[in-house]
């Protein structure tokens, strides 16, 4: 009995040491909290996002057009081979020297034929337009960086947009509950002072009128959550089921119009990808102009050729070199319609980057204006909440001692309301706004790379 019980001693304290290694090393991770950084969505959005990877796509047929025009520079090594078999060999009609001595005739059909050989071809025009196009190739992968960098910019600044349409939304909730609380706790006031006889039947009903209005408003602030949540689950690819934590606003000093323009026309990806179409619709004049060019052809052959029967005179082996050029005088017309379409579209692209540019301008100084402008508002709209919540502070107070009459308490709750809500939407435009800038200058990705988020290099 004694013995079983040490037994069952060292099982449990077996059992233990195992669980207790199971837990250190081999406990599941743990699962996440559902708590994201503006930071935390921008990374997880560039890793899922289906249309930045339909954009990378891009890049990658950029990557593989310039091979494919490389490979036009390397000569072409061919090897051939063909058999043949007839029915029957041929000969011509021998001829009869004498009585009893023929001449067989020559053979024009052997039973088989065989041969193969290598071949080594090289062409190009005399104008070069082959290094043109391989020239191009390469300006088309910067632009199709450029497009993808445009394209992240624009799709992160709508998952800021989610975001801070999130926030709003929560905040407007939390005011909308902050009034029900302030309504009710003024109808639970009026009913007893109607009970005491200081006020009458129509002031109780008008606050118990204003609690439902905001019992209504909450439901709208609730629903209206809900469905911001719901976008920005989409948007990034999330679960519903996360909370955002919101980070303090860092306060930047705004440089003066000029400067900012300049930075935009300096590094906006959008511009950067015009000025590159730019220069390889000037090139694509060159490279239709070189049509005009004649084409050379260098090719290396070796050959080998078997038959049987077999003749005397038979060539069995052979190996040469090629050279021909081709120079087309005249196709119609072709090469000069060719030539003025290619000028048409250098045109073309250039009234579009003179036009993008301007509207950069102007993006850039309506971002500038909206930022300085809603700073102002920020400022007053603060002032103004201020004194709204001291106001119906005294006048909550005034009213539980008969100062002030019910319409002085509705008026004072619907200054605090509006200043509340006007201050909220102020502030999360005034960040986004700012982020707006950024994008308008074309720094916003470099200041998302700039949070050093292994996700987002």
């Amino acid at each position: 009995m004694k013995r079983r019980n040490v037994f069952s001693s060292l099982a449990q304290i077996v059992w233990m040491i195992a669980l207790a290694i199971y837990f250190l090393f081999f406990r599941p991770a743990a699962l996440p909290a559902g708590e994201y950084t503006l930071g935390d969505l921008y990374k997880i959005a560039l890793e899922r996002s289906e249309k930045i990877k339909t954009a990378q796509e891009n890049l990658t047929i950029a990557q593989i057009t310039k091979s494919k025009a490389f490979s036009v520079l390397i000569p072409k090594l061919t090897a051939y081979g063909n058999l043949t078999q007839y029915t029957e060999s041929k000969y011509t009609e021998g001829m009869k020297l004498a009585p009893g001595l023929n001449l067989p005739g020559s053979l024009i059909q052997p039973d088989q034929t065989a041969n193969w050989g290598i071949r080594l071809d090289q062409s190009f025009s005399l104008s070069a337009r082959e290094l043109l196009a391989l020239k191009m190739a390469g300006e088309n992968i910067r632009m199709s960086e450029r497009d993808l960098n445009a394209l992240r910019e624009a799709y992160l600044f709508n998952v800021a947009v989610a975001y801070y349409d999130v926030l709003r939304a929560k905040k407007y909730l939390d005011i909308t509950e902050a009034n029900l609380k302030r309504l009710l706790s003024y109808r639970n006031a009026a009913e007893k002072r109607f009970k005491v006889g200081e006020v009458t039947k129509t002031v109780l009903l008008r606050a118990d009128g204003e609690l439902s209005g905001a019992r209504s408003d909450r439901l709208k602030a609730s629903n209206g959550l809900d469905l911001a949540t719901a976008l920005l689950a989409r948007l990034v690819g999330i679960d519903k089921g996360f909370t955002l934590r919101e980070e303090a606003p860092v306060e930047k000093d705004i440089p003066v119009l000029p400067a900012l323009q300049g930075t935009a026309f300096s590094e906006r990806s959008d511009l950067k990808s015009m000025e590159i179409a730019k220069t390889i619709a000037e090139e694509q004049v060159r490279f239709v102009r070189g049509t005009y060019w004649p084409n050379l052809a260098i090719a290396g052959v070796y050959n080998r050729s078997d038959q049987h029967p077999l003749l005397s005179s038979f060539n069995r082996e052979s190996a040469y070199g090629l050279v021909s050029i081709n120079f087309p005088f005249f196709e119609g017309g072709l090469r000069m319609a060719e030539v003025r379409e290619a000028r048409a579209k250098e045109r073309q692209v250039g009234y579009l980057y003179d036009d993008l540019k301007k509207s950069i301008g102007i993006e850039v100084e309506a971002a500038y204006l909206d930022l300085l402008t809603q700073r102002g508002i920020l400022k007053f709209l603060n002032d103004q909440l201020l004194f709204a919540k001291d106001n119906y502070r005294a006048v909550e107070r005034q009213f539980e001692f008969g100062l002030a009459s019910s319409i002085d308490v509705i008026d004072a709750n619907t200054l605090l309301l509006s200043a509340e809500r006007q201050v909220s939407e102020a502030n999360y435009n005034y960040q986004l706004f700012q982020l707006r800038l950024q994008k308008a200058m074309g720094i916003f990705l470099q200041e998302i790379m700039a949070l050093k988020s292994p996700g987002l290099r």
